[in-house]
């Protein structure tokens, strides 16, 4: 047993003792399986600001983030962007506007979208059961509105702020 190689403890994503489930909005990250470029490329169009052009596995990527109000009435998208190689979304948990039984916890959200996603995506690249996703996600809780309209910002802007990005990569 001494002389088994211990893997490093993972730190854990979520707040602990924090009900996901409950209203709230809340900025979640998604990265791809080791942040593989395969959602989009940044593009500058003329002499505008750049943009994200998705590839057709962001265009996938992007009708589940829309589908995903009508599997959960209760959350709605705020806004989003799919960078090359993650997902930035600002979601709303509104338990009031919804009728689902139990109403659904961010994880759960979040897990039907990479899970969907992946799984259409897989079927195109006939890789089926392969990882498109890293495991888990980010999140951060909104407190307030200053806390909110700055992730909305932040969101709006990653795409002018890509190559200067932590989650920048070049694959």
């Amino acid at each position: 047993m001494d002389n088994e190689k211990k893997l490093p403890q993972r730190k854990p994503t979520r707040l602990k003792n924090f009900d996901y489930s409950k209203n709230g909005v809340y900025f979640i990250t998604i990265c791809t399986e080791n942040r593989k470029n395969i959602l989009s490329s940044i593009y500058v169009v003329g002499e505008g600001s750049p943009l994200p052009q998705l590839s057709p596995f962001g265009k996938i990527v992007e009708d589940w983030i829309q589908k995903l109000p009508n599997k959960y009435p209760e959350i709605s998208v705020d806004r989003y962007v799919i960078m090359p190689n993650h997902i930035h979304l600002l979601l709303s948990v509104d338990k009031d506007n919804g009728w689902g039984d139990p109403s659904p916890t961010v994880d759960a959200a979040m897990g039907w979208l990479k899970y969907q996603a992946t799984k259409e995506i897989n079927a195109i690249r006939d890789k089926a059961g392969s990882r498109v996703f890293q495991r888990s996600f980010f999140d951060h809780i909104i407190r307030n509105y200053d806390d909110y309209y700055g992730i909305q910002k932040y969101i709006y802007e990653n795409p002018k702020r890509w190559y200067y990005d932590e989650l920048y990569s070049e694959e």
